[in-house]
Order: C-alpha cells, then sequence, then structure tokens
C-alpha cells in the first residue's frame, strides 16, 4: 500500500512540475495530473454567488481565500455548468442552515 502512495504523491508531483504555470481554464491556481490519466488535482477561486445566475459566472479573486481544493477530470471548468450547480446547492443548503 505504501508503494502505490508513493507512486502516486510522486506522480502528482511530477503532473505539477510537467504542467508548469500555464494553465488552458482561467482561474486555476493549480494543476497536478495523475501520469497516464485523465485525473487531476487543481485549485481556484470559489465562484462569485453574485454572478451564479449568469450566462458566465465570474471566479472571485484569488486573493480571498476561498479556494475550492477539486480531484477529479483534468478538464474540469470552474465557472461550468457543474460547478454552477455545485455553487448553487452549496449556497441554498447555506441559506436554509441560517433559517433555521
Amino acid at each position: 500500500m505504501n508503494k502505490i502512495f508513493s507512486w502516486v504523491v510522486l506522480s502528482l508531483i511530477s503532473g505539477a512540475l510537467l504542467a508548469g504555470t500555464a494553465f488552458s481554464a482561467e482561474g486555476i491556481l493549480f494543476k497536478a495530473q495523475l501520469a497516464g490519466t485523465n485525473y487531476c488535482h487543481l485549485k481556484f477561486p470559489a465562484i462569485r454567488e453574485d454572478t451564479l445566475h449568469w450566462d458566465r459566472p465570474v471566479l472571485k479573486d484569488s486573493t480571498t481565500g476561498d479556494i475550492v481544493d477539486f480531484y477529479g477530470r483534468c478538464d474540469y471548468d470552474p465557472t461550468g455548468k457543474d460547478a454552477v450547480w455545485s455553487a448553487r446547492a452549496k449556497r441554498h443548503i447555506k441559506n436554509h442552515q441560517e433559517a433555521d
């Protein structure tokens, strides 16, 4: 098990070094790809709540510290349909918790 874990960590670090700082998706702060897969560790700012119903939502400024730590598809779009759905669901739950 330790050998597998070490391989995964080494692969993620290698991917991060190979990825450099040029990312195709705007707003991605960190991207590490597991070698030979479409599985990535991404970090990016959360979506601004006031833009959740816009055609193309906007990410918060990275200096706010509201950073999403994502593990999944490398082509994940932080302002795409899945991200917006997730952010809307989290906001809905938060609003109901505050109302109670």
